[in-house]
């Protein structure tokens, strides 16, 4: 029972630590918040949360032995994930210069629904989430895994994502971040969509 807490404590840090490194998810929850209302910015931090439950729940059920039995799926995955990701660069660039509506200083944009679900798209399209949170578990897990883990760490891994995007479009959902955000909406639109559009093509290329 002890290796099994102390099994979950360990890989709970190492999975905060990849949810706080910048990427896409970090882009499009920050752009959400800025831009919309905080509702929204929850809606794509909860998105983001049951993402990587169903990332976990992939990772414990073998997801590199599978990569390694067919070898073009893990192809397959990048190369539409890739592609995803540039469709959202795309989209910030054409939309830069549209203005934003603004409702007593609150915002508008996205749903509570529509945040969540494009959370949600991007954290299971990105097939390099998924394998770096196999090798953690591969590294971390012992070698018997207790039944428990396909509760606890799919549990962990939607505190550890949820909370952390939580904080995020929490704190940027602030009126200085808004009001910095709207007053440059289109030089920030656009380096966040090179941004994307570069992880995008290396996601492809690499």
């Amino acid at each position: 029972m002890e290796t099994t807490i102390l099994s979950v404590v360990t890989i709970g840090g190492a999975l905060a630590l990849g949810a706080m490194s910048p990427g896409p998810s970090f882009i499009l929850v920050a752009r959400t918040a800025v831009a919309s209302l905080r509702r929204a910015g929850m809606g794509a931090a909860l998105g983001m949360g049951f993402g990587a439950v169903i990332i976990s729940l992939i990772a414990l059920l073998g997801l590199n032995t599978l990569l390694a039995a067919v070898p073009w799926l893990w192809l397959t995955l990048k190369t539409g994930g890739g592609i995803y990701l540039l469709w959202m660069a795309y989209k910030m660039f054409r939309g830069a210069r549209e203005p934003l509506h603004v409702e007593g200083g609150t915002g508008s944009g996205k749903s509570f629904r529509k945040a969540f679900l494009h959370a949600f798209i991007t954290q299971i399209s990105n097939p390099k989430t998924a394998v770096v949170t196999a090798g953690i578990f591969a590294a971390l897990l012992p070698a018997q895994i207790s039944p428990m883990m396909y509760v606890a760490l799919p549990a962990v891994s939607l505190l550890v994502d949820g909370l952390w995007y939580a904080f995020v479009a929490y704190a940027l959902s602030s009126r200085g971040p808004r009001t910095t955000y709207l007053r440059y909406k289109a030089m920030f639109d656009r380096l966040g969509g090179g941004v994307m559009a570069l992880l995008g093509i290396r996601l492809i290329v690499k």
